[in-house]
C-alpha cells in the first residue's frame, strides 16, 4: 500500500465536470492498494496519516498534527506503477478495482477522509501549503 500525503490549502475533486468533494487546509491523499495488501496495512498506514506531524506549530516548525483540518483521498492505482522496464508504466502490482474498493473505504472511515470517486476518470485540484509532500508505504 502506497499513499502520496500532501500538505495542502485546499483542494477538490470533480467527475465529470461537478465537483463531489472538497476540503480547505490539511491532506490530499492519494491512494494506491497493491496485490497482497492486508487490512492490518490499511489500519496501521491511516493511523500514520492522522499522527504526521507536518503542520506548524508556534513557532513556525513542522511539530502539529492534523487535528481539526480536513482529509481528501483520492483512489490512485498508478501509484503501484513499475516502471523499471522500459517506458510503458505496468500496473500488474495493483490490486483489482473489486478487492481495492473495499481497503480504500476502510482507509477512509478509519481517517475520515472525504473522498474522490472510486475508479471514475476525476480531476484534482490542489493548493499545496508549503509545499509538503510525502511518500508513506505500509
Amino acid at each position: 500500500m502506497k499513499a502520496l500525503v500532501q500538505r495542502v490549502s485546499r483542494a477538490s475533486v470533480r467527475v465529470a465536470g461537478e465537483e463531489v468533494s472538497s476540503i480547505g487546509q490539511g491532506l490530499l491523499v492519494l491512494l494506491g492498494v497493491q496485490e497482497g495488501d492486508e487490512v492490518e496495512q490499511v489500519d496501521r498506514l491511516a493511523s500514520k496519516v492522522l499522527a504526521l506531524r507536518i503542520f506548524e506549530d508556534e513557532k513556525g516548525r513542522m511539530n502539529e498534527p492534523l487535528r481539526d483540518r480536513e482529509i481528501l483521498c483520492v483512489s490512485q492505482f498508478t501509484l503501484c506503477a513499475s516502471t523499471s522496464k522500459g517506458n510503458r508504466p505496468s500496473f500488474g502490482a495493483a490490486m483489482a478495482p473489486e478487492a481495492a474498493q473495499p481497503m480504500y473505504e476502510r482507509f477512509c472511515e478509519r481517517t475520515g477522509a472525504k473522498r474522490g470517486v472510486f475508479g471514475a476518470k476525476m480531476e484534482v485540484e490542489l493548493v499545496n501549503h508549503g509545499p509538503v509532500t510525502l511518500m508513506l508505504e505500509a
